[in-house]
């Protein structure tokens, strides 16, 4: 027994023998595991610390403006945030405290942010679009001027037969026939400059110069050729000055119509039409009556005084507006007016007053961009017949003219634009197509 014994413990003090050198050799891995732990420890701190900095700053700038109060979220909102997005504080001795105290003191010694600067005042006037008609109908600020230089080219054509003499059957004629072909070609230049007298009152003034250029093709009158001729004449001189007063009745608005009453006076500043010297004036010999009947040199006024009121409505509907207006043109009498009969002597006639035209125009503006714009209308003029004392003078009849428009406007610069147009004949007596070239610009 004491043997075994013995043998126990020499068997028990060389197994502690051999391993001795093990332990002794695992005690610095362990040491180097600690450090490397307690590194990545610090590390992960530090970064925690980083992300918390990181989520209050982002906090703050993400706060909405209130004009009085404070806008930051409070530190314990975004502590309360950050717990309920499941972000596990850290827990040990090991684990270091987050810095947050001073971020929470700079928070709450912050002033509070307060709204900068002022609204932006509503502008009363009317929104811009293509302009189409004539009278535009955006208004000039009080103490602004703008130049107008604009070119108007036009073009109609017409045919006439005119039968003098009787039927004997249906198909046949004893008598002449009068055969007229009509191509006509109109260019008018023109300068418009407004100012604003207020906001709400605008004038115009409208200088044109007009060149006309008319071919017909003809058999000369009362005649019994079957001879056509070509005759040719034109006329280039200053057209009928124009002066317009424009006012704005109401302020409008976003859901509201600007309403614009006008007033336009025109005078007879070109040459008269009474005044042109026809074909058949410096043709005719005695009684014998010969000549196409044409004038040798084209009037470029109408040769009276008119006066134009007028109503325009602008109905904001983004991103479009919806314009129209109605006027009605009253054209004085005259009582003055003489023609060049046989021997170049003058006639003077009866009074003659040209019959009023009633006018009504509507169109859609849509803007395409900050800079472009199109618009769409329709124009249309019913003119009544003209009149010389109390009775209509013969042939006379009243006239429709409407006209299919479409517009297109691009600002060049903050006062500049370009605005074009283009007009289609939809009736006979309505010229075949127009086009308008505008080049507004503001000082």
């Amino acid at each position: 027994m004491q043997q075994f014994l013995v043998s126990r413990c020499r068997t028990a003090g060389l197994s502690a023998l051999l391993l001795m050198p093990v332990a002794q050799a695992s005690a610095p891995a362990q040491d180097d595991l600690a450090n490397q732990l307690k590194v990545l420890k610090e590390q992960l701190a530090s970064q925690r610390q980083l992300l918390e900095q990181l989520s209050r700053q982002v906090a703050a700038q993400r706060a909405p403006a209130v004009t009085d109060g404070v806008t930051a979220t409070s530190a314990e909102q975004l502590d309360a945030q950050r717990g309920a997005g499941n972000v596990e504080p850290q827990q040990g001795a090991d684990a270091p405290v987050a810095p947050v105290a001073p971020a929470r003191q700079a928070s709450a010694a912050a002033p509070p942010r307060r709204a900068v600067g002022r609204p932006p005042r509503r502008d009363g006037r009317p929104p811009a679009v293509a302009p189409l008609f004539e009278q535009p109908g955006v208004l000039t600020p009080r103490g602004k001027l703008v130049l107008e230089p604009s070119l108007q080219f036009s073009y109609s054509s017409s045919n006439r037969v005119a039968l003098v003499g009787y039927t004997v059957i249906p198909a046949l004629l004893i008598g002449l026939i009068d055969v007229r072909e009509v191509k006509r070609n109109t260019v008018t230049a023109a300068l418009s400059a407004r100012f604003g007298l207020t906001n709400r009152l605008e004038a115009e003034f409208r200088a044109p110069y007009v060149y006309r250029s008319d071919t017909a093709v003809s058999r000369e009158l009362f005649t019994g050729t079957a001879v056509e001729r070509v005759f040719d004449t034109s006329g280039r001189k200053a057209g009928d000055a124009e002066l317009a007063l424009r006012y704005q009745l109401n302020d409008g608005g976003a859901d509201a119509a600007y309403f614009i009453g006008g007033l336009r006076f025109k005078s007879r500043t070109g040459r008269d039409p009474f005044s042109v010297v026809t074909d058949c004036t410096r043709r005719c010999t005695g009684e014998n009556v010969t000549g196409s009947g044409l004038p040798l040199e084209l009037p470029t006024g109408s040769g009276f005084y008119s006066v134009q009121p007028s109503l325009t409505w602008l109905i904001p509907s983004d991103p479009a507006v919806f314009f129209g207006s109605i006027s009605y043109m009253h054209n004085f009498r005259r009582t003055d007016i003489s023609r060049l009969v046989l021997g170049g002597e003058r006639e003077f006639l009866d009074e003659i007053k040209p019959g009023g035209a009633i006018g009504f125009n509507f169109g859609m503006g849509l803007a395409l961009n900050d800079r472009a714009s199109f618009s769409l209308g329709y124009d249309h003029s019913s003119i009544a017949r003209t009149r010389q004392g109390d009775v209509p003078v013969p042939g006379s009849v009243r006239t429709q003219l409407g006209t299919l428009l479409l517009g297109y406007s691009y600002r060049l610069s903050e006062k500049r634009t370009l605005n074009v147009a283009v007009g289609a004949g939809l009736t006979r007596d309505t010229p075949d197509v127009s086009l308008t070239v505008r080049i507004p610009t503001s000082f």
